[in-house]
């Protein structure tokens, strides 16, 4: 698979969109396009392979599902590996022969997005430095009450920022990276002991972003029995995930009407309590 300019482009335009909070808020731009899970079906439009960016998104979503940025910390770039890792796990499954479906091939994409998403946290910070700079020149035209020059400073200026940390770095390992790739399938064949090592750590990195979510999640062990409900209906009566998940959704609507029952009762029962005292 080769990634021609026009698509790098197209990928480090994304890159940027997902990483700046003015589009449209966080919520569509940094939680939403920068997800593995959306970024998987960006790329595989762009890419022209819908279903192996899907594959290869939602291998990859996994690992990051819990992923938290506490005070600004950032342990890994979703951004990154949404459009770098994706990109490049696409072309290295390609140059591999793997099926994006298969136990190897997302053991590979998962390792590729790894990878990346370290790498990412490089570019964050570096795009956070530089915006420090347009903050700087805001808080002098706050001084000097030219409050019009916050827009070009707040909308404008930014992109100075993720043009050099987010597309141009995106343009060029998208570009670049198919090559990197076959260096590396040349250097590291399938049969060898690095591949296979390759093959194991990353079949085993989904279980961390499980565990980090289940840690976040489960305060007593009874909270493990919905959690595995879904899993037991999927190997017991055959049906996939989304089936489950609609299941799901069924106990999570009765599950909120009968709190919602309860936390009325606690109103009405405070309110006849009000009602005794003035008497």
């Amino acid at each position: 698979m080769e990634i021609s300019w026009l698509q790098a482009i197209l990928l480090g335009v994304f890159a940027c969109l997902s990483s700046m909070p003015g589009m449209g808020g966080s919520s569509i731009g940094n939680y939403t396009l920068g997800r593995p899970l959306v970024g998987g079906l960006v790329c595989g439009l762009i890419l022209g392979d819908l279903q192996a960016g899907i594959l290869v998104g939602c291998a990859m979503q996994i690992i990051y599902v819990a992923l938290v940025t506490p005070g600004g910390t950032v342990s890994a770039d979703v951004r990154a590996v949404s459009y770098i890792g994706i990109p490049l796990a696409m072309v290295a499954l390609k140059s591999y022969g793997l099926d994006a479906g298969s136990a190897e091939g997302s053991a590979l994409a998962t390792s590729f997005g790894a990878m990346v998403g370290t790498l990412g946290t490089v570019l964050f910070y570096g795009t956070a430095t530089i915006n420090l700079l347009w903050q700087h020149i805001g808080w002098k035209a706050v001084e000097n009450r030219q409050y019009k020059r916050l827009y070009l400073i707040d909308m404008g200026l930014p992109w100075i920022s993720h043009l050099i940390c987010s597309f141009i770095p995106t343009v060029i390992m998208c570009k670049l990276g198919a090559d990197v790739v076959e260096l590396i399938k040349t250097a590291l064949p399938m049969d060898g002991i690095a591949m296979k090592t390759l093959f194991t750590v990353g079949s085993l990195l989904p279980c961390v972003g499980i565990a980090i979510l289940l840690k976040q999640i489960v305060k007593q062990v009874t909270d493990f029995i919905p959690f595995l409900f879904g899993f037991v209906l999927a190997a017991s009566m055959g049906i996939n995930l989304v089936s489950a998940t609609v299941v799901a959704a069924l106990f999570a609507i009765f599950n909120y009407k009968i709190k919602m029952l309860s936390v009325n009762k606690v109103a009405v029962a405070g309110d006849y309590e009000e009602e005794e005292e003035e008497i």
